[in-house]
């Protein structure tokens, strides 16, 4: 019988701690083959969503070169 669908990850750590849990139960060989497609398919949407999350923070994140004189703050995207 498939797994129970879990609910949709709020934060990366979440969606990481998940798929940790995923790939140990498909490693252990002890899953029929319904529950084994339904873990992966939940995985591929995980690393998904991760991988958004981790786009979505890079765009933000921006190293501080340096402080003007006005105050104002020279910034780089981050690489």
């Amino acid at each position: 019988m498939p797994e129970k669908k879990q609910a949709a990850p709020k934060t990366f750590e979440e969606a990481s701690a998940r798929l940790d849990e995923l790939v140990e139960r498909m490693e252990s060989g002890q899953l029929p083959l319904d529950d084994m497609i339904a873990a992966f398919e939940e995985g591929r949407r995980l690393v998904a969503f991760c991988n958004a999350k981790l786009s979505e923070v890079q765009k933000r994140v921006e190293v501080i070169k340096a402080q003007e004189a006005d105050g104002s703050i020279v910034r780089e995207p981050f690489q």
